[in-house]
């Protein structure tokens, strides 16, 4: 992936942070728009050009499950009132790489498939299972797309994917009542944010609700503290292996996050109770129970808003959001997402790699919330409330400076795969923070691994 001068970076990432401080407003959803298809085979009014494909059945695969699910099944409904085809959506499990090798392996492969890691297109492409995006696709992303999002879907200089989908991990989201019955205010370091779990502790709250048991969001943990303390350069290089996971950096940042792992008070439940909590779970039990949550905060990306619409809360007043605080001189945002591929040479694959790579379909997940767009014709509009437009317009104008996140571009081995990896090695750290050359150790053997060195 092609990278700015680090001052660029900086001020990228300044702006997705700044942006994530302003107040919200409640979600609000919506569906699709679009004429009915035209006789010469394309889609009638303003929007892409899309064939008919009357008879045509397609299948998408995703580890999307729940309200993310429901809310991409949206598009894919236009995208089949567009052309007549007829697609179903497969959930898939991780590591999708494996899931995807049985399903080629059995001869049914889904005709596309969004893969949530880079290394996972790697792998794909490595295998041979993609097809090269075609030019109605390549017209899209030339069109719409940065530099670096087009980077971040080529293999050895050849395009394979369309990132559909953005995230900025780099928030901390917060029972509003909670933080005023306990007389706290948002930190901006992560001084002030071990301070805050402190009184929260004190009055009877569990400062967090923590994710262990979905190992990728302690990935986040780790990434947002190790970019905001040893800076853009060692996570470049920590990313490609380049440096050890045995490096001083690396057994810093897990003894600055250990300041807050190693509180069982600071954790819903202790340790174990993070351990066994998933995501989900994660965000709606912090936004539950009244004046007496499970927790106050939940740390995670801009997406945390769909789970929080399956609770009672109202984004805006019951529940905010502040940036990741600083750890080092400045706050981190992580970028994550997810690209779209062909698995079959199809018209049909390649139609809704096309529509994917338009606003069109972009458009119609925005408005559901908790989905950020890495498309640049996506009219701010189109996000539900004033947070997601505001991450939405500085991710767009962050250009190609900054940074994705990092286990999303190791081989899917080391930074995909559940009870592997460096999704087990940081659950082993979470049971016992106490033990950082340990895990470091553990870590590195895993990487060298996975990267072949």
């Amino acid at each position: 992936m092609r990278r700015q001068g680090t001052s660029r970076t900086a001020r990228g990432w300044t702006a997705l942070a700044a942006c994530a401080a302003l107040a919200l407003t409640g979600c609000g959803g919506g569906g699709g728009e679009g004429g009915p298809p035209a006789g010469d085979g394309t889609s009638a009014g303003p929007g892409v050009a899309l064939p008919r494909l009357d008879g045509e059945t397609l299948s998408v695969a995703a580890v999307w499950t729940g309200p993310e699910q429901e809310n991409f099944t949206k598009v894919l409904k236009e995208f089949e009132r567009r052309t007549g085809a007829t697609v179903t959506f497969v959930p898939a499990q991780d590591p999708i790489v494996t899931f995807l090798g049985t399903k080629i392996a059995g001869g049914q492969p889904p005709d596309v498939a969004l893969l949530p890691q880079v290394g996972a297109l790697v792998a794909a492409v490595r295998s041979g299972w993609v097809q090269p995006v075609g030019p109605q696709a390549l017209a899209q992303l030339d069109k719409n797309y940065s530099a670096g999002w087009k980077t971040l879907g080529a293999v050895d200089g050849t395009q394979y994917g369309v990132y559909y989908k953005a995230a900025n991990k780099s928030l901390i989201w917060y029972n509003a009542k909670a933080f005023e019955a306990a007389g706290v205010h948002p930190p901006k370091t992560w001084k002030e944010l071990l301070e805050v779990a402190d009184t929260l502790s004190a009055s009877g709250t569990a400062p967090f609700s923590v994710a262990g048991a979905d190992g990728w969001t302690l990935t986040d943990w780790f990434e947002n503290v190790y970019l905001s303390q040893a800076g853009p350069e060692k996570y470049d290089q920590l990313a490609r292996h380049q440096i050890k996971w045995t490096d001083e950096s690396v057994g810093r940042a897990l003894t600055t996050l250990g300041q807050l792992f190693g509180r069982k008070d600071f954790l819903a439940g202790g340790a174990s109770g993070a351990l066994d909590t998933e995501f989900p779970q994660s965000v709606t039990q912090t936004f539950t129970g009244g004046d007496r949550p499970a927790a106050a905060m939940v740390f995670e990306g801009d997406f945390v808003a769909v789970n929080i619409a399956q609770t009672e809360a109202k984004v805006g007043t019951d529940a905010l959001v502040f940036p990741f605080p600083a750890v080092g001189e400045k706050a981190p945002v992580v970028s994550g997402g997810d690209v779209a591929v062909a698995l079959r040479p199809s018209p049909g694959a390649q139609a809704l790699l096309t529509f994917l790579a338009s606003p069109d379909a972009a458009r119609i997940q925005a408005r559901e919330g908790g989905f950020v767009s890495p498309n640049k014709a996506v009219d701010p509009a189109a996000y539900p409330n004033e947070i997601q437009r505001s991450i939405a317009k500085a991710l767009i104008a962050a250009g190609d400076g900054f940074r994705f996140d990092m286990s999303d571009q190791a081989p899917a081995a080391f930074g995909g795969t559940p009870g592997a990896g460096e999704w087990k090695g940081l659950q082993d750290f979470l049971a016992n923070p106490s033990d950082v050359a340990g895990v470091q150790a553990r870590l590195e053997a895993d990487a060298a691994k996975a990267y072949g060195n």
